[in-house]
């Protein structure tokens, strides 16, 4: 690692560190103030992506929006991200609060899934607070692993690690996926994964938003292995402060012998179920990442 290198990750570690002790002794409300000042700013005056994130917004929606709502609503995406890293910088003091501030709906599903103790694969995209979501599901009693890449930043990437087991996430990593996340369903946990990035040429090619989107396999490959049910899950923002997770009912397919076709279908139907949730909230979607880089002329 260059020295340079070194230094622009220490400095990010240190402004992580220091947001995260900042916001730990504010009201919820002033935190999430903040987030929202960190959004504005990253869209506002550093335009982190900001041309990416509102050419997405047009590729999705076509001529659905004007100009001036596209920006409204990348805007407000950029400063829901902004809240969403509050909320995770805001762990250790959110620990005993989680139920104050996050309702559910749908955990018949997941009681259902415990039930046939197969676990269950949880898919879940770059939407809301998802990291929020996981830690508030954690709360509620269900065995919750979450599978993670390894940052390019390892400080970052430890602090993070450390805040989602503080709040009794198990962690699997990247590199051993295959035999954890088989052995935590076989265990009948709950393993969370994030499934709405560009995957390159190793992706299922898959619908979103009436283009070709390269799509990660693992989700639908380890369902389909294991016999577990996926279970789709949004957490949104409403207005009166509080979020509320919405747990889907379970997606299978009528498996045939071709398994390659089978993985493409089944993310298919997970990805057509993610198109649904960001259609109805736009402002919620991480729009700054290349969805379609790697099968859709830039």
């Amino acid at each position: 690692m260059t020295t340079m290198r070194k230094i622009r990750h220490q400095i990010e570690y240190l402004f992580t560190r220091g947001v995260g002790t900042l916001v730990q002794i504010l009201p919820y409300n002033a935190a999430i103030f903040i987030g929202s000042f960190l959004g504005d700013l990253a869209f506002s005056l550093l335009r982190i992506r900001r041309k990416v994130a509102i050419d997405n917004l047009k590729r999705a929606f076509g001529q659905t929006y004007t100009e001036k709502e596209f920006k409204k609503i990348a805007r407000e995406a950029y400063r829901n991200i902004g809240r969403g890293f509050v909320e995770y910088a805001m762990f250790p003091v959110l620990k005993n609060r989680l139920d104050k501030l996050v309702e559910f709906e749908g955990l018949e599903n997941f009681d259902k899934a415990l039930k046939d103790r197969k676990g269950a694969v949880l898919i879940a995209g770059h939407f809301g607070s998802w990291e929020l979501m996981g830690a508030a599901t954690r709360q509620k009693g269900y065995p919750m692993d979450f599978l993670v890449g390894e940052q390019h930043n390892l400080l970052v990437d430890n602090l993070m690690n450390k805040y989602r087991q503080l709040m009794g996430i198990g962690i699997i990593k990247m590199g051993v996926a295959t035999r954890g996340v088989i052995k935590a369903l076989r265990n009948n946990r709950f393993v969370a994964m994030l499934s709405d990035q560009d995957a390159g040429r190793d992706g299922a090619v898959v619908d979103f938003f009436g283009y070709p989107a390269s799509t990660p396999k693992g989700p639908a490959a380890f369902a389909l292995k294991t016999g577990a049910p996926v279970i789709m899950a949004f957490i949104i923002r409403k207005n009166n402060g509080k979020q509320r997770v919405i747990l889907e009912e379970p997606i299978y397919i009528q498996e045939s012998s071709n398994k390659e076709e089978d993985i493409r279908k089944l993310t298919q139907a997970y990805t057509s179920l993610l198109e649904d949730y960001v259609r109805k909230y736009p402002d919620h979607w991480f729009w700054p990442h290349r969805r379609w880089k790697s099968t859709v002329k830039q």
